[in-house]
């Protein structure tokens, strides 16, 4: 509930504070004096939209910070968010910049907007007179019946919610199939080829650099015998000429006659002769090369055939072998999922049917569901009106079959049959605003008796009205203040009269304060509203005589 609300510097508002108890308040006023005001500062720590008129002329911004004590839920939503709670009270605050962005705290941690809006969902319900008009719409018609269904049928209206977006992901599931079905036949077609050619051409990582050095070597034979063979002549030209090898081995043995007058040549001796032996068996290396160089016409066309058909399987795919064969353990995995996949036209049409199927299965239950409740929000509501001097009243909802939809399988329709002569008729075409406002408190009355929702603010709810009907309202009011707390703006006595805590909204100049009154001036402010002199002791008792016949009304709640 809300216990407090602090404003500074919002519209006619300079500076105020208003206290909220439990029970019914009334907030009244001389017309124009702020009292609308006062709601849309509520509305701002609700999360409303804030506009930057709203500010008071000089000032830079305008603040407001409420006190509000939240259900165990509300109180852990609010501490996830890192809000300070205080013996599960928070404080909210919001500022309006005259130029700028606003901004809201939540428990002194700064939150956008939105999260005050989220919470106010769940923590206070707003009645004004665009209420009324919206009342007549279809949506808002629809949402207030399913909220007389209580939990059970909002878990119903879930299911059926869930179903209907399931057999739109079906349909669009199969749309998207039907249109590619052309498309997926030729990626399996391309895939499969690919795939196996691969596999038969036996694809190694790295065999790329291995076949073109080896139609490099086979490609120039020739050339390689050339230089190959000067080579070895060099290193061992044979016994007809003096070769490098010949050479090296007498300056061996020149070296070994040295070693006898100097011992230190002992270690270059043994390097040469080291090396004289390596140089033999790398002359002996080359002839075996030589020998093995043979033209082979068959495997160099085999060789520029796979490096052919590796580069046509390259194309597109991969820029080596190893990123290649990367790719076909990819395009396997693909056709797998293609071939297997149950995403075919012909599965996706099975699947839409079921999904149609389910919609209608719920759909059915839901149906019923509203019939149950219509049939019981129809006669609470009426006997309402009954006791809103409308005796002859009935009203009346029609559930009217339709095309399966996101809401369900019918449409809803509130009527008012004013009087049994009279044809029942549709709330946007025959009620008027006091019918509506009657209307409106009869189904709030109803649906309070049920709702989790701690506070309820009415903004003039009972315009239109008056006489013995206003009395009504203000007893119904009441009545919903016994489970609730209740804030009501009011210009009918008849009304203010039942509340627990009665508030004046007055205007001093330029500026507006709220206080509560009490005894005597609560008595003034009742003639004052009956249009009376405030000096006459007529209106003055018509008032206590008001505030005795409230009081003994409501004894009887």
């Amino acid at each position: 509930m809300i216990h407090s609300i602090a404003i500074a510097s919002l519209g006619v508002i300079e500076a105020t504070d208003v206290e909220f108890g439990p029970g019914l308040t009334v907030l009244t006023g001389e017309t124009g004096a702020g009292k609308t005001m006062v709601l849309t500062s509520v509305n701002l720590l609700l999360g409303r939209r804030a506009d930057p008129g709203l500010v008071r002329a000089g000032h830079s911004a305008a603040t407001v910070d409420g006190i509000f004590s939240l259900t165990p839920a509300l109180a852990n939503r609010a501490e996830e968010l890192g809000a300070h709670m205080d013996d599960e009270e928070i404080i909210v605050s919001r500022t309006v910049a005259a130029q700028g962005r606003s901004r809201a705290h939540l428990g002194g941690r700064p939150v956008p907007a939105a999260v005050l809006a989220e919470i106010a969902d769940e923590l206070v319900t707003i009645h004004g007179q665009a209420d009324q008009l919206e009342l007549r719409a279809a949506n808002a018609q629809r949402d207030t019946l399913d909220a007389h269904g209580g939990a059970a049928h909002a878990a119903l209206l879930a299911s059926y919610t869930q179903a209907w977006a399931r057999a739109v992901a079906a349909k669009r599931a199969f749309d998207e199939a039907l249109n590619s079905h052309e498309d997926r036949s030729a990626e399996i077609e391309s895939l499969r080829g690919a795939i196996t050619a691969i596999a038969e051409l036996n694809v190694q990582a790295g065999e790329e650099d291995d076949l073109r050095a080896e139609t490099e070597r086979l490609t120039n034979i020739e050339d390689l015998r050339q230089y190959i063979g000067k080579a070895q002549a060099i290193l061992a030209a044979g016994e007809s000429s003096s070769s490098a090898l010949d050479l090296v081995r007498h300056s061996l043995e020149e070296l070994r006659h040295a070693t006898r007058f100097d011992p230190s040549l002992e270690a270059t001796y043994e390097r040469l002769n080291s090396l004289c032996l390596e140089l033999d068996a790398f002359a002996d290396d080359l002839a075996h090369y030589l020998r093995g160089l043979e033209a082979d016409p068959a495997r160099l066309a085999a060789l520029h055939d796979r490096r052919a058909a590796l580069r046509e399987l390259l194309r597109g795919r991969a820029s080596d072998t190893t990123e290649l064969l990367e790719w076909y353990e990819k395009a396997q995995q693909r056709l797998d999922l293609l071939e297997n996949s149950r995403h075919t036209p012909e599965e996706c049409q099975r699947a839409l049917e079921e999904a149609k199927e389910e919609v209608v299965r719920i759909g059915a239950e839901l149906t019923a569901a509203r019939q149950h409740y219509a049939t019981s929000l129809c006669d609470a509501v009426t006997t309402e009106l009954h006791a809103l001097a409308m005796p002859n009243a009935r009203f009346i909802i029609e559930l009217t079959p339709r095309k399966p939809g996101p809401h369900g399988c019918e449409d809803v329709t509130f009527l008012l049959q004013a009087h049994p002569s009279m044809q029942a008729r549709p709330l946007g075409q025959g009620a008027s605003g006091g019918e509506l406002s009657r209307i409106m408190l009869a189904l709030e009355v109803v649906l309070g008796q049920g709702s989790t929702s701690p506070t309820y603010i009415f903004d003039e709810v009972d315009a239109g009205i008056g006489g013995r009907t206003a009395t009504e309202v203000g007893r119904r009011l009441a009545k919903l203040a016994r489970h609730k707390q209740v804030i009501v703006v009011t210009h009918l006595p008849q009304v203010a009269a039942f509340a627990a805590q009665h508030l004046v909204v007055n205007k001093d100049g330029a500026s507006t304060t709220v206080r509560a009154v009490d005894g005597e001036d609560r008595i003034e402010e009742l003639a004052r509203m009956m249009g009376a002199d405030e000096a006459s002791d007529v209106a003055r008792r018509h008032a206590q005589e008001l505030l005795n016949s409230a009081s003994m009304e409501e004894s009887r709640l």
